[in-house]
């Protein structure tokens, strides 16, 4: 008795492979420094991802705060060029009409902009099925009203909202925290260095013989700060993860709670960004007589402290100050850029759990973003 052999026509084949995997559809807000990182890494590896996960990444739309570029089978490398001359102007909304026309499912929001305009459609996007994810803090650190009916608004429409970059860039420090209080560990104290700009400065400026306008230029020529180096060095933005991680810990703070130590001199506040840059020297003799009448042995640290009676919802002490500390404690080992993270807790007593690592760079927070969009799409997948 013969058998008869049925073939399969290759493209049909690849069809069925298709079917099998689970495709989930992402729009990038934001491509500058991270948004860009983000779109290469997810194309480069998305072969990679489609054969080990059963996954497919598709990118669907790109925006920045000008034009968006909206393709339903998603990106190519050139994908810039592409959206240089096919970009269109648009609104968020028409982000979403296009999913929703498109029968677009699996739906994934980045957001990698620093606009506190835009993450007010945070929650219309999540009304219409998006997921969230986020390198921009600023959601996080609005009023508790806002923060409040985000989360509301999640739980009903059973969406996640994932922003592990917010603190420490691709460091795993949101999701330890967050373990640690969901499992009923008392979280007693959180302290570190949380900027990698301003460890990158003080660490150089406490090691080297140096003025401290010529390590904040070689800090500002390396990438480490922001364009305007004020925005490190006013401290708002250490002051903001601070505040994050107080609200993981269901802590009910708003920004005003928090003191912080302005490290720019009252005068070059208010100045122009060229003005500011062409006056640094002016911060030399403040920052030496700081160095000069420290005690022996120490060196200095920009410190973020998260402390009090944290038990009660209105019981935390919020601190980001310059500090002096011992240059053979955990703080005071610190080099380069690297940020470091000291959770004390009931049970680990004196002994903190420490988080330390790169705690800057458009690199490395663009694939901490990553590793959030893996998470909702396995998650998806499942």
């Amino acid at each position: 008795m013969s058998t008869a052999t049925v073939e399969i026509p290759l493209e049909q084949l690849i069809n069925l492979e298709k079917i099998k995997k689970k495709k989930i559809n992402i729009a990038i807000f934001g491509h500058g420094n991270v948004g860009s990182h983000l779109v290469n890494q997810i194309i480069s590896s998305k072969e990679e991802i489609s054969r080990r996960r059963d996954l497919d990444l598709n990118i669907f739309a790109i925006a920045n705060s000008k034009t968006v570029l909206l393709q339903q089978n998603g990106l190519s490398k050139n994908w810039l060029e592409e959206k240089t001359e096919s970009g269109k102007k648009y609104i968020p909304e028409e982000v979403i009409s296009f999913a929703k026309n498109n029968n677009l499912q699996n739906l994934i929001l980045v957001d990698n902009t620093a606009d506190s305009s835009f993450v007010q459609n945070y929650s219309s996007f999540v009304e219409n099925g998006f997921h969230l994810v986020s390198s921009n803090k600023i959601a996080n650190t609005l009023d508790l009203n806002f923060y409040k009916e985000l989360r509301e608004k999640l739980t009903s429409k059973k969406r996640q909202y994932l922003y592990e970059t917010n603190v420490g860039a691709g460091l795993p420090l949101i999701d330890t925290i967050k373990l640690l209080h969901l499992s009923g560990e008392n979280i007693t104290r959180i302290r570190g260095v949380f900027s990698g700009s301003l460890s990158y400065i003080f660490n150089t400026f406490s090691e080297e013989d140096r003025s401290f306008s010529s390590v904040l230029k070689s800090a500002i020529d390396k990438g480490f700060t922001e364009p305007d180096p004020r925005e490190d060095l006013c401290g708002n933005d250490v002051g903001r993860k601070l505040l994050i991680l107080a609200r993981e810990l269901d802590l009910h703070n708003e920004f005003d709670d928090i003191s912080i130590q302005n490290l720019i001199p009252k005068d070059l506040r208010n100045v122009s960004k060229e003005e500011f840059l062409n006056r640094l020297q002016e911060l030399d003799v403040p920052f030496q007589i700081k160095k000069k009448n420290q005690p022996k042995d120490c060196v200095f640290r920009y410190v973020a402290d998260l402390h009090g009676d944290l038990s009660k919802e209105t019981g935390a002490i919020l601190t980001v100050n310059l500090t002096s500390v011992p240059k053979n404690s955990m703080l005071g080992a610190l080099k380069g850029s690297d940020s470091i993270f000291e959770i004390y807790t009931e049970s680990y007593g004196d002994n903190p759990i420490v988080i330390q690592g790169a705690g800057a760079g458009a690199a490395v927070t663009a694939r901490g973003v990553f590793g959030d969009i893996l998470r909702i799409s396995d998650k998806e997948h499942n």
